[in-house]
């Protein structure tokens, strides 16, 4: 009887530490299943708060945008208006503007707002004949993650470099673009800067690109400039 009793009680035993094995088991599912939540919600918090963060950056910026931008834009040698900026001098205001712009780049260097204050500093400088200057914004700007910010830089570099003599380097830009156009940089027009850059050094080059443009994009404003600008083309008047 006594042995009896005794199976009977051992086998409460490995019942109650069956169960406290279980409950211990539980517990500790719980205990991870807390933890990662509490992960998760810091983690949401912080991706959160970056967020709220971003969007009061680029909120700032695009004032500080539109204030370089109204510099940039304002009229030289009128009377102004209620409210206009106006100059007498567009050194000083090309000077004023890329100064402003040059601000919110520095200050808001994440936003677009200030990846386009350094597109239109560069402007700024090409206007002061800065040219050097100029090519540091826009070179740092071809690289962009932003495939529109890139393009547009990198036609403004090619004129740039057309126009102070950097043929390769020009026909280079122009030719990359015209494979990989963009909406703000579609491939008629990069064409047409092409044929233009080619104009007087390498009209028959010229002529080429100024056919296809026709041929291509038929009955187009863009077209109407290159048959306009194929007639006046050396030896074709």
């Amino acid at each position: 009887m006594a042995q009896h009793i005794s199976r009977r009680e051992l086998k409460k035993d490995e019942v109650r530490e069956t169960l406290a094995h279980g409950a211990e088991a539980v517990l500790s599912h719980q205990q991870v299943a807390l933890y990662l939540v509490i992960a998760a919600v810091i983690v949401g918090l912080g991706i959160f708060g970056w967020k709220t963060y971003a969007q009061r950056q680029t909120v700032k910026a695009s004032a500080d945008f539109d204030a370089a931008m109204k510099i940039f834009q304002a009229p030289v040698g009128v009377p102004p208006a209620a409210g206009q900026v106006t100059y007498s001098d567009a050194t000083k205001k090309f000077t004023d503007a890329e100064q402003k712009f040059a601000a919110v780049a520095s200050k808001y260097p994440r936003t677009r707002p200030g990846e386009l204050a350094r597109y239109y500093a560069a402007l700024s400088f090409e206007k002061l004949d800065k040219n050097d200057d100029a090519k540091k914004y826009l070179q740092g700007l071809t690289g962009s993650s932003d495939e529109e910010t890139a393009a547009m830089a990198q036609f403004e570099l090619a004129g740039l470099d057309s126009r102070t003599g950097q043929d390769a380097d020009a026909v280079k830009l122009y030719q990359q673009l015209i494979a990989k156009p963009t909406v703000l940089v579609p491939k008629p027009v990069v064409m047409l800067a092409l044929a233009a850059h080619y104009g007087q050094k390498n009209p028959a080059e010229a002529a080429k690109l100024y056919s296809q443009i026709k041929s291509d994009y038929p009955n187009t404003p863009i077209a109407d400039q290159a048959d306009q600008a194929l007639a006046l083309l050396p030896g074709k008047s």
